[in-house]
């Protein structure tokens, strides 16, 4: 009864209004006077204005019954008073007047006036009463929610949808006042622009009756409508409410900016506008930034600048040493790390670059151009630091080339493709796309191609290494023979020597450059017309050049596989897939000589130096291990036992250092671990009672091929570190997650994944289809049970003594033959055996006894499961004098000849028995043990002057000294046992093994061992002398502490140049890096501290105290650098320059690229010292910490307040660069996954810190300033990361930049925030109008 009531009132209510409003208008009274009238009638009866329910009847009465000039009056008025929201009436009558616009166009034009007075101002709409339903009421007259299909329906965001829809509107009419919608693919508008009644009586008194009067009028309607459309995205309010229309709807943006790209192409009207140009709309729209004023788009070196105009940071007139190009020093650190033989990487070195780059062309906000310039110096100046190289087990030369044409090539392919493909996937999305794909891959290859041409003049660093140089004439040869017009075929380089050619062909690393991008379609072949290219022209080719020669072209036009085509093949790489699916074919299907004649030419020079081809010849490597099986296979055995040759081959031919690294930068360790597990199960089960007889007339058994196979995959992880290692600190060290179950499972995530993403698939199609993986099956430990029972045997014996041999057991009695077998000279003459098992029990020597031994006919896991028996027996007899330390080495010498596959378990079992510490020293005298006296304490002193070098002085390092050099007992007889090999390519596999073995032992053990062992290898190999004096030189920081924090801080001195004088240039990559490490006259080159860091990290195991250090030298450089600025100033009042010159202040262009070089070393120190797991650690506990701690500051002066200001920049910039080399930029790699946990919970600190929840112990200035850096970095550079943000997290951030008057700052993070903040963007927009 009592809505009734209400009803009946509201009825009576709003007739009342209506009659007032019929008789003012056939009164013609004052328009004034019926707004008061109506107000106060409405206020009397308590209804609050603005009243959306007068809107309506004010808009129902006018259109079109009442459409005459008093009504508009009246209208006007009542918006005037407020007693109609503006939005409401414009809604309704956008509705209402834009489809019959061609028949009234004085209410169109009446309709754009009210537009041009009410749709710019928002401030005291949306302050003001019932706003949130009037938005509502706008919602349900336009559809927006249904239309924008947004869940959010705040009235902010119902603002942006208003604002939008209005202007589309005006667009959609134009275009249709114009005849140009027949031009959209749609060939229809957005929005109602034609009314669907018919115009019957066409009486309009407003307008006039005259014909002329009215076309006239449409004319300048659709004038003002351009104007309108412009205005909307000029002013300052509607443009930024149009930039979250774009940040939060592209599909609909996407359509819109399409319709006003084909008005600025085609409009007449906008061509004669006097107010409005189509460039000025083309300008408008190129560039979302636009919409954001120009304070909003934030700049941190702006804010840089204008923190120290003020200040008094000034430097000599000289030279300041740190250029724009160390904001590249991680692509070098990255790559020089790759360097390090002793560890490989699961995931591809590709991968990782093409992350990086993004990340440092995102943060340095610089051009494509200039992101692949720094890449390919980086790779060059890779190069060049190999150009006196010292020797050892080292990656060499290959390496890097393999990083310089074909890594980072392959990275640029990414990069490229990826552009591609979004483009393609926006136009897909788009209705028009014709525009779009006329640009696909434009961009970013036209940079390609300008910072190839650039590279021209960075002759330094394009000087090719000696080995290749003949490679290099020969591309520079093939481009002038194009540009000379004389066509010849890959074939014609393998009939004729360069001397022949009658031209100086000098090429250089770009000639290899640009043929490895041309070989992927990066380039064509106009690159050959580049000025300067080429050095000349050729009239004609050489004569007296053989029809035929072995070689790549011969093999394809069906020449046959005989000796001389073999080492043609070997020697010369491949130059396209096609020639290498003919050899995997051969591989596949040919006779058993000829598949190993395929295997060796695979492994030859393809896969070494094949640069343009690489990427295929790894794959088709991995495909042979894992061979197929033929359809006429049969019986019990595996089918991997008839490959058994080929797979020899293959498997000796990878198996440098060169090769594996070369592997593990193509991201295809876990693959290549999942091709060896298979061949290590088969032929470590197998008799050894059948061999195969290679073409070189060598015999292999399957011990052999076992072995092979085994060594190359336990050099795939670090199996001979104790768990120990994985269990100290919160963050485990980088590598040691590389075990067999997490290269399956890395291995089985890629083989899944293969293709799927659209960068996959990109990059399967690239591949050869034949080298697609054989089998996409998950494989686990426990998929190879002999295997997995050595593995658990093995981790039992790394944790804890051995136990568990039973007498009388398999295992016992195959003890007790290896035993006689390998100490058979020693155990002759008598009954009792010189070594025993531990259970005391004696074996029986005699002729019989030895003939057992040496016909020991057993499956290689089952001596390897009686290997640490064996070797716990032997090392106890050597301590308790039954067995002579020669004798030991000798004995374990030949069971690694008779078995090279327990070389692993000899280095893990003393591995993990010098870590018990219940053995006795051993005195290494040169009587019982061999001595190191001879060159010790040259050795020691050669490892003090590299400290030196590097400015690490560690007291306790004293060369010389009386006391008996002594190692463990464990580690005395493991290097003892290696010195026994020779240097041949025979024994260098196995070493490869053995030596970071022997070093990490050593490493391990008290200062000197590492030393000594360095003495004892340099006595038997002199041309690794500075090798090993460099490995012994890392322990140092093993073992002190202060050592790493001396290194640390002389990489930020040397990087920076804070210790050079003012006229120095030393400083940057150079004096980071230097020329790696070498000789010069004789000695030994000093080896720069960033070379010297790279080799030692790793065996860190604090890496957590490694952080803080990293993040305490950031801050104590950046008062270096300010401070510096002020001591030049009290020089500028004391002197002048040598010439007169006054010291002037530093650029501030070139300050705050030092603390951003700064800050980008420190990131990726930590991103390299701990990965991901540090990453996090910073973000959840180590930056934290950090804020909420006292940090001194009286040493910093007068610039205190400039040097927390700098403080905090750095900070932001140290933050942003750890997150993106972590997580990337975007969110394609799978560690962006985690990116907002961590990142969540890092910024829910700061909300929490303005909030005032937490209390700071930093200087505020340092605070803020990082806050607002952070966020700054985080809108302009990593939108990605803003979206991932919780709502409630991003508006408390804004309330506190809000408060620092950081209002532009705050408008940019909610306009990336997403649709779940659009609303409070919009109202803050709407604010700022105040």
């Amino acid at each position: 009864m009592a809505v009734s009531v209400v009803t009946q009132r509201e009825t009576t209510l709003w007739d009342s209004v209506a009659e007032l409003t019929e008789v003012a208008q056939d009164k013609g009274g004052d328009p004034l006077f019926w707004a008061i009238q109506v107000s106060s009638n409405l206020n009397s009866l308590g209804v609050s204005l603005p009243s959306t329910e007068v809107a309506y009847l004010l808009i129902s009465h006018i259109c079109w019954e009442n459409n005459v000039p008093i009504t508009w009056k009246f209208l006007e008025k009542a918006l005037a008073m407020k007693i109609v929201p503006p939005l409401l009436v414009l809604a309704l009558l956008s509705r209402r007047v834009i489809p019959c616009r061609q028949f009234r166009p004085a209410a169109y034009r009446l309709f754009m006036e009210l537009l041009k007075r009410y749709a710019f101002s928002f401030s005291s709409q949306i302050n003001g009463q019932n706003f949130q339903k009037t938005m509502k009421s706008v919602d349900d007259v336009l559809h927006l929610s249904q239309i924008f299909v947004l869940q959010a329906c705040e009235p902010g965001v119902l603002v942006v949808e208003f604002i939008f829809s209005i202007v589309w509107q005006l667009l959609d009419a134009t275009l249709d006042d114009e005849g140009l919608l027949e031009l959209t693919p749609e060939k229809q508008p957005k929005w109602a622009t034609r009314t669907q009644d018919m115009e019957i009586d066409g009486h309009d008194s407003f307008d006039g009756k005259r014909t002329e009067c009215r076309e006239r009028l449409r004319k300048t309607n659709m004038d003002m409508a351009i104007e309108l459309i412009g205005q909307f995205l000029q002013n300052k309010v509607t443009s930024k409410l149009l930039y979250l229309a774009h940040q939060n709807m592209p599909s609909h943006w996407g359509d819109f900016i399409q319709q006003l790209r084909m008005l600025a192409e085609n409009s007449s009207a906008l061509r004669n506008s006097r107010i409005l140009s189509p460039e000025a709309l083309l300008q408008l729209i190129s560039d979302k930034q636009k919409f954001l004023s120009p304070k909003c788009k934030i700049s941190l070196q702006e804010k840089f600048h204008a923190v120290v105009d003020s200040g008094s940071l000034t430097s000599s007139g000289q030279c300041y040493g740190v250029s724009r190009s160390a904001l590249w020093l991680p692509i070098d650190l990255i790559l020089e790390d790759a360097m390090d033989g002793y560890q490989v990487t699961p995931t591809s070195a590709i991968d990782t670059l093409t992350g990086l780059v993004k990340s440092l062309q995102a943060v340095n906000s610089t051009t494509w151009h200039d992101a692949f310039l720094g890449l390919w110096i980086a790779a060059l100046r890779l190069v060049q630091r190999e150009r006196d190289p010292i020797e050892g087990p080292v990656p060499r030369t290959d390496t890097r080339l393999c990083i310089l044409l074909c890594i980072t090539t392959l990275v640029i392919v990414d990069l490229i493709e990826e552009e591609e493909l979004a483009l393609i996937d926006e136009a897909e999305h788009s209705h028009n796309n014709q525009w779009k794909e006329k640009q696909v891959g434009v961009k970013r290859q036209k940079d390609l191609i300008s910072s190839l041409q650039i590279l021209g003049d960075y002759e330094g660093l394009l000087t090719p290494p000696q080995s290749v140089i003949p490679v290099a004439n020969q591309a520079a040869a093939k481009a002038m023979m194009f540009v000379s017009g004389l066509t010849v075929g890959n074939g014609y380089f393998e009939c004729i020597n360069m001397n022949d050619m009658p031209m100086n062909c000098s090429g250089n690393l770009r000639h290899l450059i640009v043929e490895a991008c041309i070989a992927r379609n990066l380039l064509d072949t106009s690159a050959y017309f580049w000025p300067g290219y080429v050095n000349g022209r050729v009239n004609q080719i050489p004569h007296g050049i053989p029809s035929q020669v072995p070689g790549w072209s011969s093999l394809m036009k069906g020449a046959p596989l005989n000796p001389s085509m073999l080492n043609a093949l070997v020697t010369a790489p491949a130059s396209s897939l096609a020639e290498l699916e003919r050899i995997f074919e051969i591989a596949i299907n040919g006779s058993d000589d000829e598949k190993i004649s395929a295997a060796t030419i695979l492994c030859g020079a393809s896969l070494i130096s094949g640069w343009n081809i690489q990427e295929h010849t790894v794959q088709f490597v991995i495909r042979l291990l894992s061979p197929p099986v033929h359809a006429d296979f049969s019986g019990n055995e595996s089918h991997l036992m008839r490959y058994a040759p080929m797979l020899n081959i293959l498997l000796v031919g990878i198996a440098s250092v060169d090769c594996v690294q070369i592997f593990s930068l193509h991201g295809l360790v876990p693959q290549l671990a999942g091709a060896l597990m298979p061949i290590c199960e088969v032929f470590g089960s197998c008799v050894p009672d059948v061999s195969w007889t290679l073409t070189t007339g060598e015999e292999i058994s399957p011990h052999a091929v076992f072995s092979n196979a085994f060594v190359l995959l336990l050099r795939l992880w670090r199996f001979n570190h104790p768990p120990l290692e994985h269990l100290l600190g919160d963050v485990p060290p980088v590598g040691s997650q590389l075990t067999p179950e997490y290269l399956l499972l890395v291995r089985n995530s890629q083989l899944v994944c293969f293709g799927n993403a659209p960068r996959d698939r990109n990059r399967s199609r690239r591949l050869a289809t034949v080298t697609s993986p054989s089998s996409t099956q998950p494989i686990f430990v426990e998929s190879f049970p002999k295997l997995e029972l050595w593995y658990r045997q093995h981790q039992a014996c790394m944790a804890s003594t051995l136990s568990g041999l039973g007498h009388g057991t398999p295992v016992h009695q195959i003890v007790d033959v290896l035993l006689n077998m390998i100490f058979r000279k020693m155990n002759k003459g008598g009954n009792q055996s010189v070594v025993s098992v531990a259970s005391g029990s004696s074996s029986s020597s005699g002729p019989g006894s030895e003939d057992a031994s040496l016909r020991l006919k057993l499956p290689a896991w089952d001596i390897l499961e009686a290997v640490p028996f064996v070797l716990d027996a032997a090392l106890t007899a050597c301590s308790h004098g039954r067995l002579s330390p020669r004798e030991l080495a000798t004995g374990l010498r030949d069971l690694a000849d008779f078995l090279p596959a327990s070389l692993a378990t000899i280095a893990s079992y003393f591995s993990a028995e010098v870590t018990r510490g219940v053995w006795q020293p051993a005195f290494m005298n040169g009587t019982d043990w061999p001595s190191p006296a001879a060159n010790l304490s040259n050795v020691e002193e050669q490892i003090k002057r590299i400290l030196a070098a590097t400015g690490v002085d560690v007291p306790s390092l004293v060369a010389g000294g009386s006391s008996p050099a002594t190692l463990p007992l464990p580690l005395a007889a493991y290097v003892s046992f290696t010195i026994t090999f020779k240097l041949d390519r025979t024994s260098e596999r196995f070493l490869n093994l053995a030596g970071p073995a022997l070093e990490t032992l050593a490493a391990g053990c008290p200062w000197p061992c590492m030393p000594i062992v360095a003495s004892l290898w340099t006595q038997k190999v002199k041309r690794w002398s500075d090798f090993l004096v460099f490995s012994a030189s890392r322990t140092v920081f093993h073992h002190n502490s202060d050592a790493v924090v001396q290194l640390l801080k002389s990489c930020f001195t040397a990087t920076l140049g804070l210790n050079a004088a003012p006229i120095s240039n030393c400083s940057g990559v150079g004096a980071l890096l230097g020329h790696g490490f070498g000789h010069f006259h004789g000695g030994f080159s000093p080896v720069a501290p960033g070379i010297l860091y790279l080799r030692v990290y790793r065996s860190i195991r604090d890496i957590m105290f490694m952080t803080e250090e990293i993040l305490s030298l950031l801050m104590q450089s950046v008062r270096e650098i300010a401070g510096d600025g002020l001591l030049r100033e009290k020089m500028e009042q004391l002197q002048k320059t040598k010439y007169g010159m006054r010291y002037g202040q530093v650029s501030l262009a070139t300050a705050m690229t030092r603390v951003k070089v700064a800050a980008s070393l420190g990131a990726s120190l930590v991103w390299l010292s701990g990965g991901l797991s540090l990453v996090h650690s910073l973000f959840k506990e180590i930056l934290p910490s950090w804020f909420i701690s006292a940090h001194g500051s009286d040493q910093e002066g007068g610039c205190r307040g400039m040097v927390a200001m700098l403080r905090g920049y750095a900070l932001a910039y140290f933050a942003i660069l750890c997150g993106t080399f972590a997580w990337g930029v975007d969110s394609k790699s799978s560690a962006s996954k985690r990116r907002p946990k961590i990142l969540g919970a890092h910024l829910e600190f700061l909300a929490s810190v303005i909030d005032g929840k937490i209390s700071l112990g930093c200087d505020l200035a340092t605070w803020q300033a990082y806050v607002s850096g952070f966020m700054s970095l985080m809108v302009a550079c990593t939108p990605t990361w803003v979206l991932e943000v919780e709502v409630d997290v991003l508006k408390r951030l804004t309330k506190g930049l809000r408060q620092w008057n950081e209002e532009e700052l705050a408008l940019a993070l909610l306009g990336r925030g997403g649709g779940g903040v659009m609303g409070a963007a919009a109202e803050l927009i709407i604010e700022s109008e105040l």
